[in-house]
Order: C-alpha cells, then sequence, then structure tokens
C-alpha cells in the first residue's frame, strides 16, 4: 500500500517540506513537470509558488506543446508565454518536443501501444511531476495521471491519445472519441513516461483554485471549492484517487459541482485503468503531517 502524504496548509515551504517525507533523491538532471497556464488562464500555480521545490531539487522547467490552438501550440508561441507568465524569469525552460518526438512503446497498453512524447525528455534522469488538481472539460479532472499523460505527450502525442491511437486523427476527431477509450489512452501514455523514469520519479499534487475547467482553458470557470490541501507520492494512482476521495469527503458546497464534472466525463475511469496496469495501485494510506 503505498503512503501519500496530505498537508491541509498550503505554502512554498510546506511543498518542499512534504517531498522530503517522500524520502527520495532525484538523480541527475530533474525536470520538473508543470502546466504553463493558457494565456488568459487565472487558476494556474504560478513561477514564484514553484520557485523553492524546483530550486530544492535543482531542476528544470519543462512542457509540451498543445494539440489545438492557441498560445502554446507551437514553440515560438509557448516560448513566448513562458515568458509572459514569468517562468523563463524564474528557471531555465524547456519545451521539449521543439525538435522532434520520441516514441516510448507500450506492450501492455489497453488502448495504444506507443506514446510520443518530446526528444527532449531524453536529457534528464529524473521528473517531478506538480500537478494542479482541478476539473476538466474532457478528461473530468486533471491530476498526476493526466500531466504524466497529455502533459507530456508531444503536441502529436495529446492528440493521439485523445484519437486513441488514430495515426491520422484530425482536429475535429479529438472531440467524437469515445470517452473510455480516451481515458483509457491516457492511462497508457501515463504508464509509459511512469515507466521510463522508474524509481526516479515522484508526484505533488496542489488541491488549490479547484475550478471545473483546466489550466489550458484561456477563461476558465472561477474555483468552486475552497482549497483542501497539498498531496505527495511515490505513487501517481494512488495520488489521484486520494485527491477523488477528500473532495467526496468535503462538506465544501461546491463539492457537487466539481464532482459533476469528474462523474459526467467517466473521470475516475482514467484511475481504474491505470490500476490494471499495475504501474501504482488504488490503494494507499493517507499521512496527515502538521
Amino acid at each position: 500500500m503505498e503512503k501519500v502524504y496530505f498537508i491541509k496548509q498550503i505554502t512554498s515551504e510546506n511543498v518542499v517540506k512534504i517531498f522530503k517525507e517522500l524520502g527520495i533523491e532525484l538523480k541527475g538532471k530533474v525536470a520538473v513537470k508543470v502546466h504553463s497556464g493558457e494565456r488568459g488562464n487565472q487558476n494556474y500555480l504560478k513561477p514564484e509558488f514553484m520557485k523553492p521545490i524546483v530550486d530544492y531539487v535543482n531542476g528544470t522547467i519543462v512542457e509540451c506543446n498543445t494539440a489545438y490552438d492557441g498560445a502554446r501550440d507551437t514553440t515560438e508561441k509557448h516560448t513566448q508565454l513562458m515568458k509572459e507568465h514569468g517562468w523563463s524569469d524564474v528557471f531555465n525552460v524547456d519545451i521539449l518536443d521543439s525538435k522532434e518526438d520520441k516514441i516510448l512503446e507500450i506492450p501492455n497498453g489497453k488502448i495504444i501501444k506507443k506514446n510520443y512524447v518530446g526528444k527532449n525528455i531524453e536529457n534528464y534522469d529524473s521528473m517531478l511531476v506538480i500537478s494542479h488538481f482541478k476539473g476538466h472539460p474532457m478528461g473530468g479532472f486533471g491530476g498526476a495521471l493526466k500531466q504524466l499523460s497529455i502533459g507530456v505527450a508531444s503536441s502529436k502525442g495529446k492528440r493521439y491519445i485523445h484519437c486513441a491511437g488514430a495515426e491520422n486523427g484530425s482536429y475535429e476527431d479529438m472531440f467524437h472519441t469515445d470517452q473510455d477509450k480516451f481515458l483509457e489512452a491516457m492511462a497508457d501514455a501515463a504508464s509509459s513516461v511512469a515507466n521510463y523514469f522508474k524509481e526516479n520519479i515522484a508526484y505533488i499534487n496542489v488541491m488549490c483554485n479547484m475550478s471545473v475547467d483546466c489550466d489550458c482553458c484561456n477563461v476558465a470557470e472561477d474555483p468552486c471549492m475552497k482549497d483542501i490541501g497539498l498531496l505527495a507520492s511515490l505513487d501517481p494512482i494512488a495520488i489521484d484517487q486520494a485527491c477523488i476521495d477528500l473532495v467526496k469527503k468535503s462538506d465544501d458546497p461546491g463539492r457537487d459541482h466539481l464532482l459533476e464534472r469528474i462523474n459526467s466525463r467517466h473521470g475516475t475511469h482514467t484511475i481504474d485503468a491505470a490500476n490494471d496496469l499495475g504501474f501504482g495501485s488504488k490503494e494507499y494510506e493517507l499521512i496527515e503531517l502538521d
């Protein structure tokens, strides 16, 4: 049973504190996967909040381009947005798919047998995945599993996942794929990145600014729940399951609105599919820290 650590108070200092509880030393060159935030989005985690933990692991901020129109669909535009949002002022930033893709094989994948990620992933020995837990228009919710899958996938890879493995899937096809197949493809893709880094990967989920919308939305709905806290684990499945359980246990009046988004998109099916793949477990022990 994997340990999931939990701190109610969300501060930059507590992000470092909860990471230390994991007892892991991320070796070599460390990629810190974040969400840069779409232009206009008000809910994404800001660079100044991330600075203590990124400094602590001596990490490089990594991102990948999107598969839809916006401020992040090309390397040039994405690089400019990283400057606008202050990432480049504080950190070294690497758009992983700025040059070409790398294929990660998924022999036991439910839907897809390969995953397209940015080739620059080869430059890193370890990864810290920092996820803003919130709702999502298509996946139901976004957490560690989404960061591992859609987040680390290249622009081509994002479309491939959304189209459940259709090699020539169009932009429109991304919005008309069988929902469960899309969610299972996300689980497949997440497994490939987790297996790529093996024991050199860790996860932090931040349960704040919990809107039903993702940080990829340029106009997101305002948060519907009060902040819950910080979670950290070495298991991406356990940490996402713990976040879902904390939402369900909450007495916040906005809880039902967030759960409606998650349930209407069958969001927890991603967790179930990932659990079936065996690169983590839904079973966990929640350890609350002061």
